[in-house]
Formats: structure tokens, C-alpha cells, sequence
């Protein structure tokens, strides 16, 4: 990745909500809709905007007001990840009540009905 940041800004006023999107994300984010498999509605969710938003992008595009990076070269292949595995430390069997919280020689055990919140809190202190 080349690790461009993004600057969106507020247009202020009575629209809030309204998002001003600099050219080159536009333009970056209407290539992703460009390669093979991906859609509209895929690539608008992931940016948090509508998919309405980003047909609208694609036809500026189309009439050349919108001026889409060069692609040649560029390849998006999908993300593969492979499946590790992880050796467990044996651990002691413990009656199917309780429940134990681990960090590295520290054993917490704790009844297996101890609500989730308090065992966060446990966990935060380790």
C-alpha cells in the first residue's frame, strides 16, 4: 500500500452531514469499482457512503469531469489468509462450572455464570 491518508471536511452550515471528498479519493474510489467482481454496493458500504453517491461518481467518470487514475500495471488480487496453528498450552480440566482466565503462570477461575462485563473488567486488569 502506498499509506495515503484522507482528509474528508464538513461543508458546514445546515447540511452536517454532507461530506466534501477530494478528487483523488473519488476518483480512487470509483477504480475499485472498476476491477473484475466488484459492485457498486459492495464498494459504497465499504466507505460509508451511498451507493447512489458513488453511481453518480461513475458517470462523471464516464464524461471525463472525473479524471480516474492510471490503471495500467495495477493489480487488485483478493486477500488470502492461511489458517495458523497455534499449540495450546495443556490445560487443567475443570469442572464444566467455571470458567479460567489465563495469562501466562496467572490462573483466574471463575463460576461459568459471572457475567460478561465483570470478566471483561479481569481481563483489562491482567
Amino acid at each position: 500500500m502506498d499509506g495515503t491518508i484522507e482528509f474528508l471536511t464538513d461543508t458546514g452550515g445546515d447540511r452536517g452531514r454532507c461530506r466534501r471528498w477530494p478528487e483523488e479519493v473519488k476518483a480512487r474510489i470509483v477504480a475499485e469499482t472498476l476491477v473484475d467482481g466488484a459492485t457498486v454496493n459492495a464498494v459504497a458500504r465499504r466507505h460509508g457512503m451511498r451507493p447512489n453517491h458513488l453511481s453518480e461518481w461513475r458517470r462523471m467518470a464516464r464524461e471525463g469531469k472525473l479524471v480516474l487514475p492510471n490503471l495500467e500495471g495495477i493489480a487488485f488480487v483478493p486477500v488470502a489468509i492461511d489458517e495458523v496453528d497455534v499449540l495450546l498450552p495443556d490445560l487443567p480440566v475443570t469442572d464444566a462450572g467455571t470458567l479460567d482466565l489465563l495469562k501466562g503462570d496467572v490462573t483466574i477461575r471463575l463460576n461459568a455464570d459471572t457475567s460478561a462485563s465483570r470478566i471483561a473488567e479481569i481481563a483489562a486488569a491482567l
